[in-house]
């Protein structure tokens, strides 16, 4: 049943699955018996602690996540680990960034006021239009860890093959392409992701760290919130956690696995990119910004070359019922993000849409 939705193809918040908003719906004024909604109930209730312990017990199964290595549900977003990540790795002062489009280098001006930050490579020069290559980069002896932005929501990058961290830790922001296809966990230090781009509503982060980077050996004027050992010993519930964010996500959690896993979600993901990115690839009006072999499953920036027609084609989609296309204000553009809930038949949609107003403006 569509209840008269858009193809949503906002960068986040986005789409969720219909099915899990259903469930949501059926369960929002009674959960499970329990006589409240989930959005009135005490994190410390039995029931709330069940609905926690069963996310974490499933995202650990969706990712094959290692007994030893903690998942957080942390709330304030991911721009705050962009200061808690240093803050809590920094041992020796010095890290080690990529820098392949703007959530990376906002990442590298946030850690520069906590340690050293090297640069070791960025895709700057060609408007963060490709990853560089990481196969050997210089990176000194006593860095504490190596940070990527695996997918880079504004631009439209994704890490194909991880960068050569030489043994040193490896940090990663996937939060727009967390649980879009499998991942070796155990090749990480650190992964964390906001969850409203491709899981839930906004407002929190999932952090998923090895168990001996989470120090007790802190900066004493460090926020208590920010420190990851405040969460991890209290099984992120130090304070009343997004208990909302956490219930949904869960509900998302339980839908991949009843799909088939992040293996089928990769094969969607891939079966209806390519349905975009050929359009564009054959388009004389419509090109893709990003060099092929580096191109997002999740974010497709794409233009015509004319700020004019941008603007056009945005206002076109929007009153046929395609929200969201425009691109990010720092590049312009467009984009259409098409997360893990858009369905094949929305980018299909879209495409003849674009085809229909491409022969319409010749």
């Amino acid at each position: 049943m569509n209840y008269g939705r858009v193809y949503n193809f906002s960068a986040g918040p986005a789409m969720m699955p219909e099915p899990v908003l259903e469930e949501i719906r059926d369960e929002m004024l009674n959960y499970r018996g329990s006589g409240m909604c989930v959005m009135e109930m005490s994190h410390r209730s039995a029931v709330y602690q069940q609905i926690i312990d069963e996310a974490e017990a499933d995202l650990r199964d969706l990712m094959g996540i290692p007994d030893n290595y903690k998942v957080l549900f942390i709330q304030g977003g991911a721009t705050l680990q962009f200061a808690a990540i240093p803050w809590n790795l920094m041992k020796n002062g010095k890290a080690v960034y990529i820098e392949t489009g703007a959530w990376s280098k906002k990442a590298i001006s946030e850690a520069k006021k906590y340690g050293e930050v090297i640069v070791a490579a960025s895709s700057k020069d060609k408007n963060y239009s490709y990853i560089p290559d990481c196969s050997d980069l210089d990176i000194p002896e006593d860095t504490d860890y190596v940070y990527i932005c695996e997918n880079e929501t504004i631009h439209g990058v994704t890490w194909q093959t991880l960068p050569n961290t030489k043994g040193h830790v490896l940090v990663s922001d996937q939060s727009s392409m967390f649980l879009s296809k499998p991942v070796d966990v155990s090749k990480y230090g650190l992964i964390y992701a906001g969850v409203q781009k491709n899981v839930g509503p906004a407002g929190m982060v999932v952090v998923i760290i090895r168990e001996d980077l989470i120090r007790e050996d802190l900066d004493p004027k460090m926020p208590i919130y920010m420190r990851y050992d405040t969460h991890a010993n209290n099984g992120s519930m130090y304070n009343t956690p997004n208990c909302w964010a956490i219930y949904c996500c869960g509900k998302v959690f339980k839908y991949l696995k009843s799909i088939g896993g992040l293996e089928e979600m990769n094969r969607r993901n891939v079966e209806k990119a390519k349905v975009l990115y050929d359009f564009l690839d054959s388009s004389k009006m419509f090109h893709g910004t990003v060099e092929a072999a580096d191109r997002s499953l999740m974010n497709v920036p794409f233009v015509t070359g004319s700020a004019e027609l941008d603007a056009e084609v945005v206002k076109a989609t929007k009153a046929a019922g395609y929200d969201n296309l425009k691109g990010h204000k720092s590049v312009g553009g467009l984009r259409a993000s098409i997360y893990n809930a858009m369905p094949k038949e929305g980018v299909e949609a879209l495409v003849d849409f674009l085809k229909k107003f491409e022969a319409e403006h010749k």
